[in-house]
């Protein structure tokens, strides 16, 4: 049966997206292979995710540069789900993550974005 594996990020730098992603929004590094000429297959992985996760992928051009935090164009893009919206919040912000709102209460679930070290923006959700 088919099923989403990776979806790419575009990022400016391996190792600075992976630092961010691993040690403040609490991913997995499961991949780090080097393919040659400076590019690497990196894949993180939020943990106990076993059939997806995200390849980072370091820009490689002018236009791909330009797209770099603004891949949704400014919407939300991503949606990191989690069983304790407060412990993960509250071990986010203090890994220096930056919440562009206050934690709200919806219909289906407590939610607040979150932007990565480019600008892109996640909500951090805890499904009702």
């Amino acid at each position: 049966m088919p099923h989403l594996a990776l979806v790419t990020l575009v990022v400016r730098d391996y190792d600075e997206a992976i630092a961010f992603y691993v040690d403040a929004v609490g991913f997995e590094l499961r991949e780090d292979t080097p393919l040659g000429d400076g590019k690497r297959w990196v894949v993180i992985a939020p943990p106990g995710s076993r059939e997806s996760g995200m390849l980072l992928a370091r820009a490689a051009d002018a236009a791909q540069e330009a797209r770099v935090g603004d891949q949704t164009g400014g919407r939300v893009g991503f949606f990191l789900y989690t069983d304790d919206f407060a412990r993960d919040h509250a071990r986010m912000r203090t890994a220096g993550v930056h919440f562009i709102e206050q934690p709200r209460h919806e219909p289906y679930g407590t939610v607040a974005v979150f932007q990565d070290l480019y600008g892109n923006r996640w909500d951090l959700l805890e499904p009702r």
